[in-house]
């Protein structure tokens, strides 16, 4: 027979699918982009600029920036649980890369809504 330790985490299939999840909303960006800079065709800053003028895109673009940093932060969160033994050094990267994929999240509504 086997023990198995079973310490409350909730990792598992709900993070397995908020992985598919955030995939699929930047699947669905990336093609609302692609869309909107074939019809736009923006060839100078100012063109650049006015594609994300409208709140929509700049709502679009936060979002499809959040479901990257959470996306990563799964992934790279498994990394350290299963590569990284010593608890503490793991508590240390795992705290690091949260401060590193806020402050991104930060810069992005710096960039977005500065324009």
């Amino acid at each position: 027979m086997v023990n198995r330790l079973l310490v409350g985490a909730h990792y598992g299939l709900k993070d397995w699918i908020i992985q598919r999840a955030t995939a699929i909303l930047m699947a669905v960006y990336t093609v609302l982009f692609l869309v909107v800079v074939v019809i736009v065709g923006p060839d100078s800053f100012d063109a650049w600029r006015g594609v994300f003028a409208h709140g929509f895109m700049k709502f679009a673009t936060f979002l499809f920036f959040l479901s990257v940093f959470y996306h990563a932060w799964i992934g790279v969160r498994d990394i350290w649980m299963d590569y990284i033994k010593p608890d503490g050094l793991r508590l240390l990267l795992m705290i690091a890369t949260v401060a590193v994929l806020v402050g991104y999240a930060g810069w992005a509504v710096q960039i977005l809504w500065r324009m």
